[in-house]
């Protein structure tokens, strides 16, 4: 089962200015390990990054879903805690389960739309406990390839 892992990439880029400077980005992969997550990484920015790059950092990102937004105004990514609310049987009392989403949005008030949109199937009753923007630059979940052939 592929999990997502949050990746920093290092490499030189020319500011507006015209000087260069190294930067680091942020960005998140669909992987089944760390190794694969860094091969993915390497092989997305690899078209966009001319020169050297290095991955400097890999983590797990404990992201339990993420919304994906085609709208071309959308370019930020919001971390967005939620808390579901559940019963305990035993005790009766409200429990509260905390999990992370990730929101593909343009503001915070359009993050809080998209995610009251893709919550709408839930039936769990639910708060946003925080929501925060992130310095995700992008995300790349797994696509097969057209030439990967089934196991037989």
């Amino acid at each position: 089962m592929s999990e997502w892992f949050e990746t920093k990439v290092r490499y030189e880029k020319v500011k507006e200015d015209g000087l260069q400077a190294k930067v680091t980005e942020t960005y998140v992969v669909d992987a089944l390990s760390f190794t694969e997550a860094e091969n993915r990484i390497i092989e997305e920015m690899s078209c966009y990054i001319s020169g050297e790059f290095t991955v400097s950092d890999i983590k797990r990102a404990k992201f339990s879903e993420l919304f994906f937004s085609q709208e071309e105004a959308a370019d930020k990514w919001f971390k967005c805690k939620l808390s579901f609310i559940t019963l305990d049987e035993k005790s009766g009392k409200e429990k509260k389960t905390s999990t992370l989403v990730l929101v593909q949005a343009a503001d915070l008030r359009d993050a809080v739309k998209k995610l009251d949109e893709g919550m709408h199937t839930s039936m769990m009753d639910y708060e946003i406990a925080t929501i925060s923007e992130t310095t995700i630059l992008d995300v790349f979940p797994f696509k097969a390839k057209d030439d990967a052939k089934p196991e037989a």
